[in-house]
């Protein structure tokens, strides 16, 4: 049974739960990062934690725990559920953080200040069905609903107040064919991002992604620029701009990469995923020891893949 790390110690994952007094389920109060791993070990964990910790700082959670606490947390949950594991299962972690109890309802008996929820699951579950989407690519469609701006509600915390991106889902799921995500315009109609992804275009050779005041800052969108050393560009993106492009694809944490190729329906370059989005994937990949797009489409096939079978070719 695989296990959650609550408040300082490891319970089963069937038993977290938290009071529906708790600020989380009455204002979407929680911040949150979710991670994964690579051959098992975990990729950009500090960062991810370094991001929470600005998120707790910036909603004022009073929570002293440190970057390192946090992280050790981590392994002890991961170290808990690894036998659980298949041995071709990669660590998915989502750590929660809850301002608690409001203060309405102090005299509830039930345990006062913040809470800590850890819970660790197979990647896999999250990338369910992605594989084919390296071949074809993404449809990206862009909903009337709009993403919220930086001076009504912070994107660049990570947290659970997203119902806009709720509702810019659900408009998409409406729109008619396969493999259609959601893309988000900012008030004045520029991109800012997709929920639960960044978005980049490459252009004349340079990946460009757009300004990040109306957008979380991307772990797995900065490792962009790591890859390409430096060459990568911020721009206001208009939708015109996409069309315009050569190649274009999104970046997130469970898949780190997948091209877009067509944008409402109308192809982007030639319509297929592009030749600098496939080799920017392919280092990724050598980097990490782990043939990403393989991995995802053995899991989706129902096999299992393991690090001395992935080929860079």
């Amino acid at each position: 049974m695989r296990q959650v790390w609550w408040n300082g110690k490891l319970i089963p994952e069937s038993e977290a739960r938290i009071s529906i007094y708790d600020s989380a389920l009455m204002f979407g109060d929680m911040v949150f990062e979710m991670t994964r791993s690579f051959n098992k070990l975990q990729f950009k964990l500090k960062e991810h934690l370094e991001r929470l910790k600005q998120s707790i700082k910036y909603v004022r959670i009073p929570l002293e725990m440190t970057v390192d606490e946090l992280r050790a947390a981590c392994y002890e949950v991961i170290d808990a559920n690894d036998p659980e594991f298949e041995p071709d299962d990669e660590h998915r972690l989502m750590i929660n953080v809850t301002r608690g109890l409001l203060s309405t309802y102090k005299d509830v008996d039930i345990p006062k200040g913040p809470n800590v929820i850890i819970s660790d699951f197979p990647l896999r579950w999250t990338t369910a069905g992605m594989g084919k989407l390296f071949d074809t690519g993404i449809n990206c469609v862009i909903p009337s609903q709009r993403a919220i701006p930086a001076s009504l509600l912070e994107p660049k915390v990570k947290s659970r107040s997203r119902m806009h991106y709720l509702m810019a889902n659900i408009e998409v799921a409406q729109h008619k064919g396969e493999n259609n995500w959601a893309l988000m315009l900012d008030p004045d109609g520029f991109i800012t991002e997709g929920p639960g992804y960044n978005f980049f275009i490459i252009k004349d050779g340079v990946p460009i992604t757009p300004h990040e005041r109306n957008a979380l800052r991307g772990i797995s969108q900065r490792y962009i620029y790591e890859l390409c050393i430096g060459i990568v560009s911020r721009a206001n993106i208009a939708p015109y701009d996409i069309y315009e492009a050569d190649e274009a694809f999104v970046t997130a944490t469970p898949f780190c990469m997948l091209p877009v190729t067509s944008l409402n329906g109308i192809a982007i370059g030639d319509g297929k995923p592009g030749s600098m989005y496939s080799e920017i994937l392919k280092y990724w990949s050598k980097q990490v020891g782990v043939d990403i797009k393989a991995q995802i489409q053995t899991w989706d096939r129902g096999g299992n893949v393991g690090a001395s079978t992935y080929s860079f070719k």
